[in-house]
């Protein structure tokens, strides 16, 4: 009788660095990929909170001359890069009357120009890679109309796009471009607006009502969609937007039934 062999975790050996590795939906990919077998390097503001394991360089994905020194340390650090997690984001609510010029610039710097800058930065890295992915972090808000989120629903929907224009782009060099797609995820960033509204055990019932699942998204399932995404084993994924949204973009179900 044969007795199987173990089968190497699915991104042993892979080089991973993830923006806004420090708290939220960016700390639990650090995790789920250091549990996988990937060496990975968190780059945020702080290092606080980076995940034990994991390597930290400290940059605003605002500042492209931090960016560059951090991209370049964590390559020195790891011996190159294999995959680029662009999950730095911030929100912003309203309608479209409720932002002024500056805020709208100081989001799409974040949310969109962040990924232009690190991904232009790590490009030479990935290039070299012979397992080179780039997952970036869009939203339910990319495809989706969702009330007071004009600002946040435009960046998402640019970082979409911009997913679909980089894949096809760098198809043939060997890289592949993805993104997911979480609907409300349970991170501190949506607990910070809970705690802000009139009512929040109400407005976090409306938001879990909203989802078919009947649940906020966790950071952890939002972590796994990236790791299959940015695994070797996805070889014929690319140019893909992956919804982790309990159901929200794609299902009609009909209310629960009351008693």
């Amino acid at each position: 009788m044969t007795v199987p062999t173990a089968l190497p975790p699915e991104l042993d050996g892979i080089r991973a660095i993830v923006t806004g590795g420090a708290s939220g939906i960016g700390a639990a990919v650090v995790t789920a990929m250091l549990a996988r077998g990937a060496r990975v390097v968190a780059i945020d503001r702080t290092s606080d909170g980076v995940p034990a394991g994991a390597g930290a360089e400290i940059a605003d994905v605002t500042d492209d001359g931090a960016v560059r020194r951090a991209v370049d340390a964590a390559a020195a650090a790891m011996g190159g890069i294999d995959v680029v997690v662009n999950n730095a984001g911030i929100g912003a609510q309203g309608t479209v009357a409720d932002n002024d010029d500056a805020e709208w610039l100081r989001v799409l710097d974040v949310n969109v120009l962040g990924i232009v800058r690190v991904t232009r930065a790590a490009l030479d890295h990935l290039r070299a890679s012979e397992h080179a992915a780039v997952v970036n972090t869009a939203s339910i808000a990319s495809w989706s109309g969702l009330p007071s989120r004009a600002l946040y629903s435009a960046s998402k929907g640019a970082v979409q796009a911009l997913t679909l224009a980089m894949a096809a782009d760098h198809v043939r060099e060997g890289i592949r471009v993805t993104c997911v797609n979480p609907g409300t995820v349970d991170t501190p960033w949506v607990g910070r607006l809970l705690d802000a509204a009139d009512d929040p055990a109400a407005e976090r019932a409306a938001l879990e009502a909203r989802q078919p699942t009947g649940k906020l998204v966790s950071p952890e399932a939002v972590a796994h969609a990236v790791c299959y995404l940015a695994s070797p084993l996805a070889t014929a994924t690319t140019g893909t937007a992956l919804a982790v949204d309990g159901g929200m973009h794609d299902l009609r179900v009909r209310p629960p039934q009351q008693p």
